[in-house]
């Protein structure tokens, strides 16, 4: 059984940790679009807008990561049930490997590992998410790939 409080602690921290890394290269973005060694020299040169489209864009990803950190702060993890929704943590099994995923609000792909087990953020709008929502104990569930995997939903915790 993966510990929810760890599993929010090392959320929260690896988002953290990707906030202050993509706040960090706006600021430096945002620097090199109004530094005054970037403005044009001629017409056709157009490093200082690049630089602030690049600045526009890294502040906006730092705006999808607050917003993702208000998410799992607030995710409330519901109790073990016959069918999975937003918070629960699906366990997939072929043979004698599992793998877990927990189904989030945002932030999917995050990766984190607890006590040596690895647990894959999947958001209700990704493929596998809109499999494993609503999904049963013992449903088949198909992972994208060639060839497709097809793998049983071992636990729902």
């Amino acid at each position: 059984m993966i510990n929810r409080p760890a599993l929010r602690a090392a959320l929260l921290a690896q988002l953290q940790s990707d906030l202050d890394l993509q706040v960090r290269a706006a600021q430096l973005a945002r620097d090199e679009a109004t530094h005054e060694e970037s403005r044009p020299e001629s017409k056709y040169d157009t490093h200082a807008q690049e630089a602030a489209y690049l600045a526009e864009g890294q502040a906006r990803a730092a705006s999808e990561l607050s917003a993702s950190l208000a998410a799992y702060r607030e995710l409330v993890f519901p109790p073990p049930a016959p069918t999975a929704a937003v918070g629960h943590i699906v366990t997939l099994r072929t043979g004698p490997r599992a793998a877990h995923y927990l189904i989030g609000p945002r932030a999917g792909g995050l990766e984190v590992t607890i006590n040596g087990q690895t647990i894959l953020v999947v958001t209700p709008a990704s493929p596998l998410g809109r499999q494993l929502v609503g999904a049963r104990v013992g449903t088949n569930i198909s992972l994208p790939g060639r060839p497709a995997r097809h793998l049983a939903i071992a636990a729902i915790t």
